[in-house]
């Protein structure tokens, strides 16, 4: 199976860790987050990976080569001019009829083989890893009727379905993608609704994490670990 990740982000939330190395790189314990990915990866059957780079590439490159010494095949999309989520897609040749793309800088529990059979049985276009948060409100949250508070919620959790940033894409979506030029998974999405194409959804149990900031990046360090067999199966 084929898999892309999206590596190319500068990664400007978390400074200053990313000050000289690309996320991606960003250690969790004692290996880059991203070599963390490509593992779970291979365990799930995805052996061959192209990385879709930008920002410090060269790093990214240096570190993976063509990914012998992790026994997978890895080679990279060049990003000349940030392409947002799924712009990258256009620049990447010879994709299998169904492919995975996340995000490098995740650290999750999913299973990407039980994902890719998910899509196929729903036979959808686009199927997205999504995944239950709560979300706190910064502030008190007032419920209200008739000019009158009936109820104070002092900075209430919210429960949301997000997007997880693993996908699942057949190769049809790339008549949809312009070639060359950015585009994120929000017009990906509206695009697709209006030429009737199915998006699935599909529901991650378990672990997920990102490496969205400082207090997210320590987060993660600490779950992985203390649970890194959940996350290296096999090792």
């Amino acid at each position: 199976m084929r898999a892309i990740i999206l590596a190319g982000g500068k990664g400007t939330r978390l400074y200053p860790y990313t000050a000289t190395l690309p996320k991606s790189l960003v250690p969790v314990d004692d290996m880059p987050i991203l070599e963390i990915v490509l593992r779970q990866l291979k365990y799930y059957g995805y052996r061959h990976v192209t990385i879709a780079v930008g920002h410090l590439a060269g790093l990214i490159k240096a570190y993976f080569n063509n990914g012998k010494t992790l026994g997978i095949k890895i080679d990279y999309s060049v990003e000349k001019i940030p392409l947002g989520t799924v712009g990258p897609l256009s620049l990447i040749k010879d994709l299998e009829k169904d492919f995975l793309m996340m995000n490098g800088d995740l650290l999750t529990s999913a299973n990407f083989a039980s994902l890719m059979k998910f899509h196929r049985q729903q036979r959808a276009t686009l199927t997205i890893g999504a995944y239950d948060q709560k979300i706190q409100i910064k502030s008190g949250v007032l419920k209200t009727s008739q000019n009158l508070v009936r109820e104070y919620l002092e900075k209430p959790e919210l429960p949301y379905v997000i997007s997880a940033g693993i996908y699942i894409l057949s190769k049809r979506v790339l008549q949809y993608i312009p070639k060359n030029q950015p585009m994120g998974l929000p017009e990906l999405f509206k695009v697709l609704i209006k030429a009737q194409e199915k998006v699935a959804a599909y529901k991650i149990r378990g672990a997920w994490l990102d490496l969205g900031n400082p207090e997210d990046y320590q987060r993660t360090i600490d779950e992985f670990k203390q649970h890194r067999s959940l996350y290296l199966k096999g090792r």
